[in-house]
């Protein structure tokens, strides 16, 4: 496995959230892409990074079996009221790094790799490190451009009226003129731990953006999607 330089000076922890349920796509995080589970992917590209300190946090014995199997650990299995679809990621690391302190370990910096992102790859990881030391940045959060303008978007009356659909300025507009707009891809979530904790998340005034190419931003949340991911990685081997 080739590892790439990744300057540690904070001690960094991977988290990688894995739960069971998915309304979506069911059983979606053991579910075979291009001949490994999708968990798989996400804790393959931390270790290709060179990254060494990898959590998976899940409510799975399956699910946990499979990511000791790809060299992260599972502490422990995560509590009932936070395998639910109403917790929030940030209720997920509190109690992640609650249970690391519990056992002596401290960090630094926190990195969630969540492994419905599975192009994300190991250079985008290093380029995420690498960014946060540059703008010397609180947090990095990648983004890509969107597959649709919201320029051409809106909401409609309940009679279906586009009277006002489109404003003023991008009418008669081409697309290649219109300013680009990002969106969160939800492959790489880097920040200063301290400042985590404070703002209770990760966007903040000292965060910044990883743009990263649409097709290392796919995100799985239904079969199309894992369609697509399969297509994409069997067109690159």
């Amino acid at each position: 496995m080739t590892m790439l330089s990744i300057s540690e000076s904070k001690k960094t922890l991977v988290l990688i959230p894995a739960r069971a349920g998915s309304k979506g796509l069911p059983g979606k995080n053991t579910r075979p892409l291009a001949g490994k589970p999708l968990l798989a992917w996400s804790i393959d590209a931390a270790r290709k990074a060179g990254l060494t300190q990898i959590e998976v946090s899940t409510d799975s014995e399956e699910i946990a079996a499979i990511a000791r199997s790809h060299g992260a650990r599972v502490p422990a299995l995560r509590p009932t009221e936070l395998a639910r679809d109403t917790a929030s990621s940030f209720e997920v690391i509190q109690h992640c790094l609650q249970q690391a302190t519990d056992r002596g370990e401290e960090y630094e910096q926190i990195l969630l790799l969540q492994p419905t992102s599975p192009l994300r790859c190991a250079t985008d990881i290093a380029a995420a490190f690498q960014l946060m030391q540059n703008r010397n940045a609180e947090a990095i959060v990648s983004v890509t451009t969107c597959d649709h303008h919201p320029w051409w978007s809106n909401g409609l009356p309940e009679n279906g009226n586009m009277a006002d659909f489109l404003r003023p300025e991008v009418r008669n507009c081409n697309r290649q003129q219109l300013p680009p707009y990002y969106r969160l891809n939800g492959a790489i979530y880097l920040a200063e731990i301290s400042s985590l904790q404070q703002q209770q998340g990760f966007i903040g005034p000292r965060t910044h953006a990883l743009i990263m190419p649409a097709e290392r931003s796919v995100d799985i949340d239904s079969l199309l999607d894992f369609q697509l991911a399969e297509l994409l990685i069997n067109q690159q081997s």
